[in-house]
């Protein structure tokens, strides 16, 4: 038992340390991919890892109500992001498969968006706290979405254990369910707004509230929370391959880590083109957007409960 916790602990760390390599490598694709659409040069691809480098170089400069609050957020959004990189697959076995639960992944997607909540909070900036109210707005809407799909998951595998869960469980099998469709489509449509990127970065939106809830941080504490905005976008594609795509499961692990990777990149290039042609939504649009998503998701959860 304890040989096999140690093997899964070490698959959970290879993952944290591939999304902190990968993670930046992604933002700067996207920057990249965005400028060609608009017909810019664009920064090197290279660049997110200089813009972190310099981040933390500079001094923590202690600014808002409540600094401990800011420091715990700061540590909080990352930890939490990180944490939850080691329960996702990542061309190999799930990590912690045996020690870990569908509850437990929907707690942690959910704590993800609380730190900026609380980071926004601590702050106290005018700017600040209408970026954590949308923020607060939009997770009440979004984030009961990606916890149907997983619920969705679960019901289809009778389990709640991940590795049943994140193997494609929608689509491993041999027919493919109308419920698995039907949150696929949603997923698809709700992606970009999970990874809060244009039209859907309305908590930060620089040209309204000046970075929202980050509008008071710098240094290493700003550092920490772009670090996990650039590594929550890898582990949600990562989690979206899991729930939906067989291709690579099962394969040995170079092959298999090979095949998430190119899919990964087929979905960072999605939501690239997404936010390189669109404008961001208001508040109130986009709450609409999403309270449609959910209604759609809870058809399908419905669907699901009664095998179809």
């Amino acid at each position: 038992m304890s040989e096999g916790l140690l093997s899964a602990a070490g698959y959970g760390l290879a993952n944290v340390v591939l999304a902190l390599a990968a993670a930046p490598l992604c933002e700067g694709i996207v920057r990249k991919v965005t400028a060609r659409v608009q017909s810019r040069k664009g920064p090197p691809v290279w660049q997110p890892y200089y813009d972190l480098l310099k981040l933390l170089g500079k001094e923590d400069i202690e600014v808002g109500e409540s600094p401990s609050m800011q420091r715990f957020a700061a540590y909080l959004s990352l930890g939490a992001t990180l944490t939850l990189a080691a329960l996702i697959p990542m061309g190999g076995r799930v990590p912690l498969d045996g020690w870990a639960d569908a509850i437990l992944l929907v707690y942690l997607l959910t704590l993800c968006g609380v730190s900026t909540l609380l980071a926004g909070l601590a702050a106290g900036s005018p700017y600040s706290l209408i970026g954590s109210s949308r923020g607060m707005m939009t997770m009440l809407t979004l984030e009961p979405i990606l916890a149907v799909a997983v619920i969705v998951g679960a019901i289809e595998v009778r389990s709640l254990r991940l590795d049943a869960i994140l193997s494609a469980s929608l689509f491993a099998g041999p027919g493919w369910p109308l419920a698995g469709l039907v949150m696929l489509g949603v997923m698809v449509l709700a992606l970009q707004a999970f990874v809060e990127r244009v039209p859907f970065d309305i908590g930060e939106a620089e040209t309204e509230i000046m970075e929202g809830a980050l509008v008071e941080y710098s240094g290493p504490k700003l550092a920490l929370f772009k670090y996990a905005r650039m590594v929550r976008l890898f582990v949600y594609c990562a989690l979206f391959v899991g729930l939906f795509s067989p291709l690579g499961q099962g394969w040995i692990y170079p092959l298999g880590l090979v095949a998430f990777l190119a899919q990964t990149l087929v979905l960072v290039l999605l939501v690239t083109l997404v936010g390189a042609t669109h404008a961001r939504y208001r508040i109130d649009q986009a709450i609409r957007y999403f309270a449609v998503l959910l209604a759609v998701s809870v058809g399908a959860l419905l669907l699901a409960a009664v095998g179809m």
